[in-house]
């Protein structure tokens, strides 16, 4: 695939986008989040089975590429990280524009399923990545000869709790916090997705400003997948439903044949 020579006007949108965040409305003991996806028009983010599947046109993925550079980590799940076996880098920013630092990647894998040759451990002892951290459950059992080897090929391993089967997000967040992150872009898949939205959910009707710091960039392809795609699906009970967050506009614009539209999570209606 051959990918366009950039105008900047990706990097622009992303930064028109990031202004918009308040720095009085900035917490410090966690990063900012951006939720950010491809999906169809049928609302579909990846094949039969989570299997990888092509939705962004190439304007659109060298803008996701600029919005790697505006990110001090980059987080997936494991089963994007399987599925996948993505680079999590910056590499389609031409050389004399791209930014010299690199994201951070992250994954989420509660029972330590990552390969050992992945991509990402591969780029880390190649000197082209950083050093992957990977957040597992403190209760995962007979993990300990995946952790040794992980951690030998490279990685840097969290413990963290598990909430309903799914890793604790704001212990993953506070610490990426203590690790110096401040800024959390992430990437998928369904179930990441869903848990972060139900999360930034949560916290309004508690009085908690995180909402407040979340953008979600979606980008949308004029394409239908069909059954066999994987859409996500944010499951709210009738008490959240009544309170669902407020999605605040912020910019929608063309990239290629793909339609970009950035929203800001405000406030409970």
């Amino acid at each position: 695939m051959a990918f366009p020579t950039p105008n900047c006007s990706a990097r622009d949108f992303l930064l028109s986008v990031f202004s918009s965040r308040s720095d009085n409305e900035r917490r410090s003991d966690i990063p900012s989040v951006t939720l950010t996806f491809a999906q169809s028009l049928d609302g579909k983010i990846s094949g039969k089975d989570g299997k990888q599947l092509l939705l962004s046109c190439p304007e659109s993925m060298l803008m996701t590429h600029w919005m790697r550079s505006m990110h001090d980590a980059i987080l997936v799940g494991i089963g994007t990280a399987l599925n996948d076996n993505p680079q999590l880098n910056t590499r389609l920013i031409p050389e004399g524009l791209r930014p010299t630092s690199l994201p951070r990647p992250v994954v989420l894998d509660a029972h330590l399923r990552l390969h050992v040759d992945c991509k990402l451990l591969n780029n880390f002892r190649q000197g082209t990545g950083l050093q992957p951290w990977i957040f597992c459950s403190s209760d995962s059992l007979g993990a300990r000869e995946r952790r040794s080897a992980l951690i030998a090929a490279g990685a840097v391993v969290f413990e963290v709790s598990c909430e309903n089967g799914l890793l604790s997000i704001p212990q993953v967040l506070a610490e990426l916090s203590k690790q110096g992150i401040k800024s959390l872009m992430v990437e998928g898949g369904a179930t990441v997705i869903n848990g972060f939205l139900k999360y930034a959910h949560k916290p309004y009707c508690q009085g908690d400003p995180l909402g407040l710091d979340t953008i979600i960039i979606t980008t949308t392809a004029p394409i239908l997948v069909g059954d066999d795609g994987t859409g996500y699906k944010v499951g709210f009970s009738e008490e959240q439903r009544n309170d669902l967050p407020h999605l605040q506009h912020i910019r929608t614009e063309v990239m290629g044949k793909d339609s970009v539209a950035a929203v800001r999570i405000s406030h409970c209606v």
